[in-house]
């Protein structure tokens, strides 16, 4: 009767080697197939990444190019945008220290206006 147990445990062991064998195969070919899939996906979207890239490319250089002048005239007449504003402030609040009661009426009725305005 051992014989035949160690017939039988044998066999058995064939079976799952044989049966892990032919699993493991499929595991392969299905992650080989999987691979290829992705590499063949990949190949087809590095062109439109790349052109994609390129078109942004040229829309930053093209805003450069755009801000190009303002930002040299704001270098060329920074300082004197800077006075004009230094003196607009001393204007201003030179005025609302002469007429209070008129600066205060003014920022009320400005307020409410804009308040109308806001909400539509």
């Amino acid at each position: 009767m051992a014989t035949t147990s160690g017939k039988s445990a044998a066999g058995n062991s064939e079976k799952v080697e044989r049966a892990a064998t032919k699993a493991s195969a499929r595991a392969h070919e299905a992650v080989d197939s999987t691979a290829d899939a992705a590499e063949e996906a990949a190949s087809k979207v590095t062109p439109a990444i790349e052109q994609i890239a390129q078109k942004a490319h040229q829309a930053v250089d093209s805003a450069v190019e755009a801000a190009k002048p303002t930002a040299e005239w704001l270098t060329e007449h920074g300082e004197e945008l800077q006075a004009s504003q230094r003196r607009l402030v001393a204007e201003t609040c030179s005025y609302v220290s002469a007429h209070p009661i008129k600066s205060l009426g003014i920022a009320v009725l400005t307020g409410y206006v804009l308040g109308r305005i806001l909400r539509r």
